[in-house]
């Protein structure tokens, strides 16, 4: 299947066909949490019969696979756990012992459904969750990686070095199938935790990859360390960033710094994942300052966006919370998950006008509704502070190193109000007096509130203070409030 060339019938009536299957073969066949849900809310699959029809069934969040004093280990519901007398009842699997011998059969089995991998929610926001995958899931993680290198535009021939940490987290292993995958020479490096600043430098002299791929904050923290050091990377070409959120401000930084490096063309893509999902979507290269948004696999899942407040589905193009479910996953399955994730352009079906793919495209700017934090700077009423929105202003000034936004109580006393503390290092000669003016007006003109404080310190303190090669994800946002 050309997954980026069907018209938008062709992938539609695909979707509604594989939900089908799907539905039937497996959730209702092996899941122990959905077909003890089915039963509880009279939910007849059968009438499941177009992606339209998903609304029947309810929402899957986090907080449905995290352990209960009475199920410490909910997560396993969750995974799909077939019954080897009700496969050998099936006429395919019949007429497959028959043809190819029952030992054979029962290999494809255990190849589709046994658990051989997982990996793990990082537990920024709540208790880390595994999720398992089979051979089939692998496949399908493969997949996703060889299209990923197709929507970046990039070739066999090329190489990379994949920065992500070493750990069972869905970017690392995401990158590594992709390349073995689609037959790219790509380097794990481990990121900042195994080799360091120093070793990522090293090895991207020693391999000269065109494409740099990791988490934004230490790509850039790598080009930037590389570019004080008078290194000449002409080769590179392309930036891919995930993990987090990458703002315009840090890729024009890295693509400048890279530029004066000696590189030509440089494009920045962005991907989006999320474990729930075990694979990743990604942006195809576009002018500086131009977003593609990430190109889907309609054969592969299914995007809803739903009315955060109501659940209600909204249109094509509308804003909203992103809403998953698989159609061909096995392993741990969720149906209709939510999220957490709030997109400003929806999804659209309009081919993209950057590469011309057909394949829908979630588009704008997606924030995390964890990051929207209530602080109370008064006495009487608390203020909602979406923490992306600061980050997007702090990303932008180039006159910054680096950064974090603290958030404490006042005088250390639970009981006083609410302070915002800025930590920063100033980009190499920047004025600091000028700097803190006009992040102070920038915060007003835009938010509507001012820090509380700006501390200046060191790249090298703030480097330690945001975790940079101590941690799978580095703080920007240390909420260092009591908890409780």
């Amino acid at each position: 299947m050309s997954w980026g060339r069907l018209t938008i019938s062709e992938q539609r009536r695909t979707q509604n066909e594989k939900l089908r299957r799907f539905l039937t073969d497996v959730i209702v066949a092996f899941s122990p949490y959905y077909r003890k849900v089915f039963a509880e809310q009279r939910i007849d699959p059968r009438r499941i019969r177009t992606a339209e029809d998903l609304r029947q069934l309810p929402f899957t969040t986090k907080a449905d696979l995290l352990p209960t004093p009475e199920q410490p280990e909910k997560f396993r519901e969750f995974i799909i756990t077939p019954e080897l007398a009700v496969l050998k009842r099936r006429p395919r699997v019949i007429a497959e012992a028959l043809w190819l011998g029952r030992s054979a059969v029962e290999h494809r089995f255990e190849r589709e459904f046994r658990p051989i991998f997982l990996t793990a929610t990082t537990g920024r926001s709540a208790m880390p969750v595994a999720f398992a995958y089979t051979d089939h899931d692998m496949s399908n993680l493969r997949t996703a990686g060889a299209r990923l290198i197709q929507t970046f535009d990039a070739t066999t021939k090329m190489r990379g070095v994949n920065m992500f940490p070493y750990a069972p987290h869905l970017a690392f292993w995401q990158v590594v199938l992709a390349g073995l995958e689609y037959g790219m020479l790509l380097i794990s490096s481990g990121g900042g935790k195994v080799m360091g600043t120093d070793g990522n430098i090293g090895l991207i002299d020693k391999i000269k990859p065109e494409a740099l791929i990791g988490i934004p904050t230490f790509v850039y923290h790598v080009i930037r360390e590389a570019h004080a050091r008078g290194r000449k990377w002409p080769q590179v070409s392309r930036i891919v960033l995930g993990g987090e959120r990458s703002p315009q401000g840090v890729r024009r930084k890295m693509v400048k710094l890279l530029q004066e490096m000696g590189a030509g063309e440089v494009r920045a893509c962005g991907t989006y994942g999320f474990t729930e999902a075990r694979m990743a979507w990604g942006e195809c290269p576009t002018p500086p300052g131009e977003y593609s948004g990430y190109h889907l696999f309609p054969d592969l899942g299914i995007f809803e966006v739903i009315d955060p407040e109501t659940g209600e589905v909204r249109g094509e193009g509308e804003p909203g919370e992103l809403v998953y479910t698989p159609l061909d996953a096995r392993g741990t399955v969720v149906l209709r998950y939510r999220t957490g994730d709030y997109v400003d352009g929806g999804v659209t079906w309009e081919p993209c006008p950057y590469c011309g793919r057909t394949a829908p495209r979630i588009v704008g700017k997606i924030g995390r509704a964890s990051n929207t934090k209530e602080l109370q700077f008064g006495k009487l009423k608390g203020t909602l502070v979406n923490f992306d929105n600061l980050q997007q202003i702090l990303d932008d000034t180039t006159e910054i190193g680096e950064w974090q936004l603290e958030i404490r109580k006042a005088d250390d006393d639970p009981l006083d109000v609410d302070e915002l503390i800025l930590h920063l290092a100033p980009a190499n000669g920047a004025n600091i007096d000028q700097l803190k003016e006009s992040i102070r007006k920038r915060f007003q003109t835009e938010i509507e509130l001012t820090p509380n404080r700006i501390e200046v310190h060191s790249i090298d303190d703030m480097l330690k203070r945001i975790k940079l090669e101590s941690s799978l994800k580095e703080v920007r946002i240390l909420d260092a409030r009591p908890k409780g």
